[in-house]
């Protein structure tokens, strides 16, 4: 069996967020989807799960964590430049957030930061490692 990810996401409006993932080019899985959860897919091995605040709280008791605050970022590779400003344009346009932190062109690596509309902060980045320094 291939290893995947399946990165657990809590959500204010699932509707919403899905639309939003949506846009950013994740496709919603129906069989892992119904009015608590949505699966959101973005490659074999990569999975976004969009929890509302009622199921997140059937798996932990910890808090979730309050808006604004910083948990984690998840990074995504993107096939070019142009995606990653794609990506971020669509996060802007969807509810979410771009450029949260300053955009950062290395010339081998480009990326840039968005925040959905619950504030889970992703980094979309591309990198072409032919390019990368050798020190």
């Amino acid at each position: 069996m291939t290893k995947m990810i399946f990165v657990n996401l809590p959500v204010v409006d699932l509707p919403r967020a899905m639309a939003f993932y949506e846009a950013l080019g994740f496709v919603n899985n129906p069989q892992f989807t119904d009015d608590t959860a949505a699966a959101m897919v973005w490659s074999e091995a990569i999975n976004v799960m969009l929890l509302t605040h009622a199921k997140w709280r059937s798996f932990t008791d910890r808090p979730i964590a309050p808006a604004g605050s910083s948990e984690v970022m998840l990074a995504i590779s993107c096939d070019s430049k142009e995606m990653v400003d794609r990506m971020n344009e669509a996060a802007a346009a969807n509810g979410g957030t771009a450029d949260i932190n300053p955009k950062q062109d290395l010339g081998f690596m480009y990326n840039r930061n968005l925040a959905d509309p619950d504030g889970h902060v992703w980094e979309a980045m591309w990198m072409d490692m032919s390019a990368m320094p050798s020190e």
